[in-house]
């Protein structure tokens, strides 16, 4: 699949493809950011550029590449970037995103936590840190052993969850 320069960049950033993912997949430019790299990563899947993930992908890279002539079953239509954050060293980073793609009429989603490393002056993904959404965390205060349960049962939560 081609996209037309001036068309809006498949990533979803708002900006043309020219003016975002287009230079960092025709890798006439590297990407500044973790971030910058994920979207055109995502783009390249859009696009069906596998040698641009097989370049960009740290189990891959040192690797010839060798194209698979089966067609993809996917077809991605949107992402979405929930967080992006430097790791303990300046040389990592993680990204948080939902990628939305079709499958046999059905529409399905990868969320996933990516973590990058700059290797060289420029970004690689290395691995998925965690598949899904984060853990939900609880916002309310933890019942006490002599509480009464929160699950409703009417016992102390002692004889009832706790154990």
């Amino acid at each position: 699949m081609t996209v037309d320069p001036s068309s809006p960049c498949p990533c979803g950033s708002g900006r043309s493809f020219e003016s975002c993912c287009g230079p960092v997949v025709r890798r006439s430019r590297v990407a500044a950011t973790a971030e910058e790299l994920m979207r055109a990563r995502y783009t390249a899947h859009v696009v069906g550029d596998h040698r641009f993930l097989h370049a960009t992908y740290e189990g891959t890279a040192s690797q010839p590449f060798v194209p698979d002539d089966t067609a993809p079953t996917e077809r991605w239509t949107r992402l979405v970037v929930h967080d992006h954050a430097l790791g303990r060293t300046p040389d990592q980073a993680f990204v948080d995103f939902s990628a939305y793609y079709t499958q046999d009429g059905q529409e399905g989603v990868l969320h996933e936590k990516a973590e990058f490393a700059r290797r060289d002056g420029s970004w690689i993904y290395t691995k998925a840190v965690r598949l899904g959404p984060a853990p939900v965390r609880a916002t309310g205060p933890k019942a006490g052993r002599n509480d009464p349960c929160p699950c409703g049962s009417g016992k102390k939560y002692k004889h009832c969850c706790l154990k």
